[in-house]
Protein backbone atom coordinates (compact mmCIF):
# COMPACT_ATOMS: atom_id res chain seq x y z
CA UNK A 1 0.00 0.00 0.00
CA UNK A 2 1.43 3.35 -1.02
CA UNK A 3 1.62 6.32 1.33
CA UNK A 4 1.84 10.06 0.93
CA UNK A 5 5.06 11.93 1.63
CA UNK A 6 5.50 15.69 1.88
CA UNK A 7 8.89 16.67 0.46
CA UNK A 8 10.59 20.04 0.80
CA UNK A 9 12.96 20.99 -2.00
CA UNK A 10 15.50 23.82 -1.75
CA UNK A 11 16.98 25.31 -4.91
CA UNK A 12 17.98 28.59 -6.53
CA UNK A 13 15.88 30.30 -9.15
CA UNK A 14 16.05 33.66 -10.87
CA UNK A 15 13.97 36.29 -9.06
CA UNK A 16 12.04 39.10 -10.78
CA UNK A 17 15.04 41.43 -10.38
CA UNK A 18 17.32 38.99 -12.25
CA UNK A 19 19.27 37.91 -9.18
CA UNK A 20 19.42 34.30 -7.99
CA UNK A 21 17.14 33.57 -5.05
CA UNK A 22 17.03 30.48 -2.82
CA UNK A 23 13.52 29.05 -2.52
CA UNK A 24 11.98 26.22 -0.53
CA UNK A 25 8.94 24.50 -2.04
CA UNK A 26 6.77 21.66 -0.74
CA UNK A 27 5.43 18.80 -2.84
CA UNK A 28 3.27 15.76 -2.11
CA UNK A 29 4.46 12.42 -3.46
CA UNK A 30 2.71 9.04 -3.66
CA UNK A 31 5.35 6.39 -2.83
CA UNK A 32 5.94 3.14 -0.95
CA UNK A 33 8.91 4.37 1.10
CA UNK A 34 11.04 7.39 1.93
CA UNK A 35 13.64 6.21 -0.60
CA UNK A 36 11.10 5.97 -3.42
CA UNK A 37 9.64 9.36 -2.46
CA UNK A 38 13.11 10.91 -2.74
CA UNK A 39 13.73 9.20 -6.10
CA UNK A 40 10.37 10.42 -7.43
CA UNK A 41 11.14 13.99 -6.31
CA UNK A 42 14.52 13.92 -8.06
CA UNK A 43 12.84 12.63 -11.23
CA UNK A 44 10.09 15.28 -11.16
CA UNK A 45 12.12 18.33 -10.07
CA UNK A 46 15.30 17.91 -12.14
CA UNK A 47 13.77 19.28 -15.40
CA UNK A 48 12.62 22.46 -13.63
CA UNK A 49 15.86 23.42 -11.88
CA UNK A 50 17.69 25.53 -14.44
CA UNK A 51 20.57 26.83 -12.35
CA UNK A 52 22.71 25.20 -9.71
CA UNK A 53 21.76 22.24 -7.63
CA UNK A 54 18.72 21.35 -5.61
CA UNK A 55 18.45 19.68 -2.25
CA UNK A 56 15.63 17.62 -0.81
CA UNK A 57 15.76 19.13 2.66
CA UNK A 58 12.93 17.21 4.33
CA UNK A 59 10.67 14.23 3.73
CA UNK A 60 7.87 13.37 6.10
CA UNK A 61 5.01 10.93 5.93
CA UNK A 62 1.55 12.51 5.94
CA UNK A 63 -1.77 10.82 6.52
CA UNK A 64 -4.39 11.75 3.94
CA UNK A 65 -7.49 9.57 3.81
CA UNK A 66 -8.64 11.07 0.50
CA UNK A 67 -7.47 13.50 -2.17
CA UNK A 68 -9.89 15.55 -4.24
CA UNK A 69 -7.73 16.96 -7.02
CA UNK A 70 -9.60 19.28 -9.36
CA UNK A 71 -8.03 19.23 -12.85
CA UNK A 72 -9.18 22.77 -13.69
CA UNK A 73 -6.20 25.02 -14.60
CA UNK A 74 -7.39 27.88 -12.41
CA UNK A 75 -7.30 25.63 -9.33
CA UNK A 76 -3.76 26.09 -8.10
CA UNK A 77 -3.99 25.89 -4.31
CA UNK A 78 -4.16 22.92 -1.98
CA UNK A 79 -6.26 22.87 1.19
CA UNK A 80 -5.82 20.46 4.10
CA UNK A 81 -9.21 19.54 5.52
CA UNK A 82 -9.90 17.88 8.85
CA UNK A 83 -13.16 15.97 8.75
CA UNK A 84 -14.72 14.32 11.79
CA UNK A 85 -16.75 11.18 11.06
CA UNK A 86 -19.62 11.03 13.55
CA UNK A 87 -20.74 7.64 14.84
CA UNK A 88 -22.87 6.58 17.79
CA UNK A 89 -21.40 4.10 20.24
CA UNK A 90 -24.44 1.86 20.71
CA UNK A 91 -23.05 0.35 23.88
CA UNK A 92 -22.78 3.67 25.73
CA UNK A 93 -25.09 5.79 23.58
CA UNK A 94 -22.30 8.33 23.18
CA UNK A 95 -21.45 10.23 20.01
CA UNK A 96 -17.92 9.43 18.80
CA UNK A 97 -15.94 11.61 16.37
CA UNK A 98 -13.12 10.06 14.37
CA UNK A 99 -10.78 12.47 12.55
CA UNK A 100 -9.63 12.05 8.94
CA UNK A 101 -7.51 14.41 6.85
CA UNK A 102 -8.22 15.16 3.21
CA UNK A 103 -6.57 17.30 0.57
CA UNK A 104 -8.63 19.46 -1.78
CA UNK A 105 -7.28 21.30 -4.83
CA UNK A 106 -9.20 24.50 -5.47
CA UNK A 107 -8.84 28.16 -6.41
CA UNK A 108 -10.22 29.58 -3.15
CA UNK A 109 -11.17 28.63 0.39
CA UNK A 110 -14.97 28.84 -0.17
CA UNK A 111 -14.66 26.70 -3.31
CA UNK A 112 -12.50 24.18 -1.42
CA UNK A 113 -15.19 23.86 1.26
CA UNK A 114 -17.88 23.50 -1.42
CA UNK A 115 -15.86 20.79 -3.23
CA UNK A 116 -15.26 18.94 0.04
CA UNK A 117 -18.98 19.04 0.89
CA UNK A 118 -19.86 17.87 -2.63
CA UNK A 119 -17.44 14.92 -2.44
CA UNK A 120 -18.39 14.01 1.14
CA UNK A 121 -22.07 14.17 0.20
CA UNK A 122 -21.56 11.15 -2.07
CA UNK A 123 -20.92 8.95 0.98
CA UNK A 124 -23.32 7.64 3.58
CA UNK A 125 -21.37 8.54 6.74
CA UNK A 126 -22.26 11.51 8.91
CA UNK A 127 -19.44 14.02 9.18
CA UNK A 128 -18.43 17.48 10.38
CA UNK A 129 -15.81 19.74 8.83
CA UNK A 130 -13.49 20.69 11.69
CA UNK A 131 -10.99 22.82 9.75
CA UNK A 132 -9.85 23.82 6.27
CA UNK A 133 -6.42 25.45 5.91
CA UNK A 134 -4.37 26.39 2.88
CA UNK A 135 -1.11 24.47 2.52
CA UNK A 136 2.21 25.48 1.00
CA UNK A 137 2.11 22.58 -1.49
CA UNK A 138 3.17 23.45 -5.02
CA UNK A 139 2.11 20.20 -6.70
CA UNK A 140 1.07 16.59 -6.13
CA UNK A 141 2.89 13.72 -7.85
CA UNK A 142 0.72 10.61 -7.95
CA UNK A 143 1.93 7.13 -8.80
CA UNK A 144 1.41 6.28 -12.46
CA UNK A 145 1.89 2.60 -13.38
CA UNK A 146 4.28 1.83 -16.24
CA UNK A 147 2.56 1.20 -19.57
Amino acid sequence: MAAWFECKVTYEKVADNGMPKKVVESYLVDADSFTLAEAKMIEEITPFVSMGEFNISNIRKVNYAELFLNEDDKCDRYYRCKVLYVTIDEKNGVEKKTPAFMLVKSDSLPNAVAELEKQMGKGLADYEIASVTETALMDVFQYVPAQ
